[in-house]
């Protein structure tokens, strides 16, 4: 099996795998458990073999959806990829720059939001003074 994330020495290859129309993100051999999960998260598919002891993992895009939801999806990830520290890679078969920028814009709008305001804190409870007997 062709590893491409390997071969191209990046953590994530977005392309469509050779006589088919699946949809594959190979990703570098030992990859962290945190690049798979966050993959799964992402919402594509992931697969292993062999099944018991993997030594070869890579992700597809679900086949349920059409071939634009599809790549959709697949350029949808990019950006949390990258925010994630990974390089990755697409090939323009498979890039959707509007779904990639609406992406990018939603995590834009999550990271600048103002924090929520908090309630006030309370004022400092201060000692009532001492009486002194004179």
């Amino acid at each position: 099996m062709a590893n491409l994330a390997d071969e191209y020495g990046t953590d994530v290859e977005i392309y469509i795998k050779p006589l088919t129309t699946t949809i594959h993100a190979d990703t570098a051999s030992g990859s962290p458990a945190a690049l798979h999960d966050l993959l799964d998260q992402l919402g594509l598919k992931r697969h292993e073999y062999p099944a018991d002891a993997p030594l070869y993992i890579w992700h597809t895009v679900p086949e349920r959806l059409d071939a634009d939801q599809q790549k959709r999806l697949a350029s949808r990830a990019i950006p949390a990829l990258l925010m994630a520290g990974y390089e990755v890679d697409c090939t323009s078969e498979v890039f959707d720059n509007s779904a990639y920028q609406q992406a990018v814009h939603e995590i834009r709008s999550r990271t600048s939001r103002p924090a929520p305001e908090q309630a006030p804190a309370a004022p400092a409870v201060q000692p009532a003074p001492s009486r002194r007997a004179p």
